[in-house]
């Protein structure tokens, strides 16, 4: 059964950093794109990073994040995660975390499989 499960998420104060973690099982995630996207409350759906499949792992940064957050993946434990740091209020949002068999800057439709989300609160 395949199945997306990540973790992580929390409150946090400004400054602060984060780690999430997407878990999964009944697939193999090296053979995927695997992006972090995130929706926030009057905010357009974002992609926040991707890291490409296959041994490249090439990543990308949406440019609100990029030098303070930091995808990578675990391939024996079959994990992606997005390291955040310097966290800031406007980071606030539900994360999801989506496979890919295609390419990191594919369109959004590309991504076939999808976790539940996980909540990130970034207040003082």
């Amino acid at each position: 059964q395949l199945q997306f499960v990540e973790s992580g998420g929390g409150l946090v104060q400004p400054g602060k950093s984060l780690r999430l973690s997407c878990a999964a099982s009944g697939l193999t995630l090296d053979d995927y794109a695997v992006g972090w996207f995130r929706t926030a409350p009057g905010k357009e759906h974002e992609g926040v990073s991707c890291i490409s499949r296959g041994d490249s792992s090439t990543t990308y940064y949406a440019d609100s994040v990029k030098g303070r957050f930091t995808i990578s993946r675990d391939s024996a434990k079959n994990t992606v995660y997005l390291q955040m740091n310097s966290l800031k209020p406007e980071d606030t949002g539900v994360y999801y975390c989506a496979a890919s068999p295609k390419q990191c800057l594919g369109p959004e439709r590309d991504y076939a499989y999808w976790g539940q989300g996980t909540q990130v609160t970034v207040s003082s």
